[in-house]
């Protein structure tokens, strides 16, 4: 089954995501492009922002999860290590597993859902709108 797109797990160290689908994302990222910047920039993110979840990321866990290398005439990189590359496939399983678990429930749940095209006007159509005096319109 495919991931349902409405869940969100974050995985909690000391009260803090230690892992969720922004980290997972920016650790694949990283490893794909072979840098923080280039992975910031493909997920247009600022590189602060990046470099401040990668020092977050090595924070929660017990080995680095990206090795940065300061720039020089080439500049720098980042490395994915083996632990980085095992997290974000074992998170990924956990997304799977949980959008899983919950399939039977959803398709129930998705029943009452209303059926529209999701867009700001259809939220406005459905608003009960004032009328009268208070309302700025005129009684006839």
């Amino acid at each position: 089954m495919a991931r349902y797109p409405g869940l969100t797990l974050r995985i909690l160290a000391d009260q803090h995501p230690a892992m969720g689908p922004g980290k997972a994302r920016l650790v694949a990222a990283i490893d794909a492009a072979g840098s923080i910047s280039a992975a910031a920039r493909s997920m247009g993110m600022s590189y602060r922002r990046a470099w401040q979840l990668v020092e977050a990321l090595n924070e929660s866990f017990s080995q680095p999860v990206v090795l940065t290398a300061t720039g020089g005439r080439r500049g720098g990189g980042a490395v994915v290590t083996a632990l980085g590359k095992r997290l974000v496939k074992l998170y990924r399983a956990m997304e799977n597993k949980a959008s899983s678990a919950i399939a039977g429930d959803l398709r129930r749940f998705s029943r009452h859902l209303r059926k529209t095209s999701g867009g700001r006007a259809d939220r406005r159509s459905s608003r009960i709108r004032p009328s009268g005096p208070a309302s700025g319109q005129r009684a006839t």
